[in-house]
């Protein structure tokens, strides 16, 4: 990878949602420390929002990771479930194994165990994020597990994270008893220039950067104009023009790097893009796990498909044996998770929000783990870096993907064999355990 060109220790815009990268600007430590309030306040919910790539789930990972032992944490991603599975949801992340169980013996089981932790001095705090797509009947039962109180004070903390229009249905008249308990709501705006230049540098910095100027000066506007402040849109074009101008062999990223980056990614400026969770876009796709062969846009990001119209490979989808999916690889990046703000979504519990990413250059396929907790597997082997060769099966959970180099066959085709890529020596492994 282009870190050893640049002298940094880490990847400084991975998508994963690592504490140690957070720049807290004033919004962001603001929504912070409402999440903190909630430890000492148990008179309501706290809600937050944002646009897809605001850093919602770094801001609560971060606030996860300075807890104090004496709380206990219930964390739900999966949000696209009823109210008996929301409640056995919760259940199995307090160490129930709650699947028998009807729903009378799951309310009475919780509430038990919210007295005794009450009982022995510990907090019990719920988030939920992904929170906007809860169904109404799901937000009601949650209500009425805020009403589990002692003499004294309600024993479940509770917050909501969620995309905008998470808003618009805790607002809706059918659970306005849910609104009544709303005590802290913070949306979360993107940030403004000057904070998205210094959020740039410090994640060069903690990555390893020393000071060193690696983006130059005049590339800040063109970054804000086309990223519009949106910190994921920002990691994503940083990174790209850091490999454009890897590609160029320099240690710095020019105006002229960006622009490529820009051209590869098929950008609009943002304030042309209307929402940035317009779904018009062809750049994103959803896999069902139910779903046998049938692919449909998802929530996308992107404007237009992704770097050259060429397709330069392709990612065939399967579950069980059977074909659930395809979907073109051209330049770029993409990335693979469970939830609807990925380029490829795997709606399944054994996929991470974001699992990896796939790296595509006009020579070649690199796929990166993102600090996934099931890891990727080629070979019967985890990796956390492997550059892709025609036929690799990738597995990640339940699914595999089968890595189709088009490159390859249109050289096999014309009598040429110019590789595709580096050998698969070149790929990296995690540290054994």
């Amino acid at each position: 990878m282009y870190i050893e060109q640049f002298k940094l220790k880490d990847l400084p815009f991975r998508l994963s949602p690592d504490p140690q990268f957070l720049y807290l600007s004033k919004h962001h430590a603001r929504a912070k420390a409402y999440m903190e309030s909630t430890i000492w306040f148990t008179d309501g919910f706290v809600v937050i929002t944002g646009e897809i790539g605001a850093g919602k789930t770094t801001l609560i990972e971060t606030f996860l990771h300075e807890l104090d032992k004496d709380v206990v944490v219930a964390q739900i991603n999966q949000t696209q479930v009823t109210a008996t599975e929301f409640l056995q949801a919760v259940l199995v992340q307090f160490g129930f194994t709650p699947f028998k169980m009807k729903k009378a013996e799951l309310i009475a089981t919780l509430n038990t165990f919210l007295i005794e932790q009450y009982a022995a001095g510990r907090k019990v705090l719920l988030i939920v994020d992904e929170a906007q797509n809860l169904a109404p009947r799901v937000l009601e039962e949650l209500r009425l597990l805020s009403g589990v109180e002692t003499t004294k004070e309600k024993v479940l903390r509770i917050i909501l994270a969620g995309q905008p229009e998470l808003n618009d249905k805790l607002d809706s008249p059918e659970l306005t008893q849910l609104a009544q308990r709303i005590r802290l709501r913070f949306h979360l705006t993107p940030l403004s220039e000057s904070d998205m230049q210094a959020y740039v540098l410090h994640r060069l910095e903690v990555a390893g950067s020393g000071g060193r100027k690696i983006f130059q000066d005049d590339t800040y506007p063109t970054l804000f104009r086309y990223a519009g402040g949106v910190p994921r849109l920002v990691n994503t074009l940083c990174e790209t023009a850091m490999m454009s101008a890897f590609n160029n062999d320099r240690d710095f990223v020019t105006l002229e790097d960006l622009q490529s980056a820009i051209e590869e990614l098929r950008w609009v400026e943002y304030a042309k893009r209307g929402s940035a969770r317009d779904t018009s876009s062809t750049g994103s796709y959803r896999m069902d796990p139910g779903a046998t062969g049938t692919q449909s846009a998802g929530p996308a990001l992107y404007v237009g498909s992704r770097g050259d119209d060429v397709v330069l490979a392709r990612i065939v989808v399967a579950k069980d044996g059977e074909t659930v999916g395809e979907l073109p690889l051209r330049i770029g990046r993409l990335v693979i998770g469970r939830t609807p703000d990925n380029d490829l979504q795997i709606d399944s519990r054994f996929v991470s929000r974001h699992h990896c990413q796939i790296l595509t250059t006009r020579e070649g396929s690199v796929i990166e783990d993102l600090n996934s907790t099931n890891g990727i597997v080629i070979k019967s082997k985890r990796i956390r870096h492997r550059n892709l060769n025609d036929g690799d099966v990738i597995t990640i959970g339940r699914h595999e993907l089968l890595y189709v180099d088009d490159r390859v066959h249109k050289a096999d085709a014309t009598g040429s064999h110019t590789p595709a890529g580096p050998p698969p020596e070149h790929e990296t492994e995690p540290p054994a355990e």
